[in-house]
């Protein structure tokens, strides 16, 4: 959450940190993008850690789990809507009889 404001994008930032957090590495710092150097803020800087190539491993198993669990969420949501429309379908139908 401290580092979140840092990153440039309000849209990365958040989910950058969280993933640095998540996986207790550092990221940001000078990278190359294109041929152009940036030199952005370091998101979880005091506890992280450099980034490894086995920390690649770890992060798409971590976007993995949190894309199932987002689905999860929306499919329930979806269901209680569903279910809770029906109920008052099924009320409006009752009462016009």
């Amino acid at each position: 959450r401290a580092d979140a404001g840092r990153h440039p994008s309000p849209n990365a930032g958040p989910v950058e940190a969280a993933f640095a957090g998540a996986l207790g590495v550092r990221l940001g710092g000078t990278l190359a993008y294109a041929g152009r150097v940036e030199h952005r803020p370091v998101l979880n800087g005091e506890s992280g850690r450099e980034v490894q190539s086995s920390d690649i491993e770890r992060a798409v198993r971590l976007s993995r789990r949190v894309s199932v669990l987002a689905l999860g969420v929306c499919v329930v949501g979806r269901m209680a809507v569903g279910v809770v429309a029906g109920r008052s379908s099924t009320g409006q139908r009752r009462g016009r009889a």
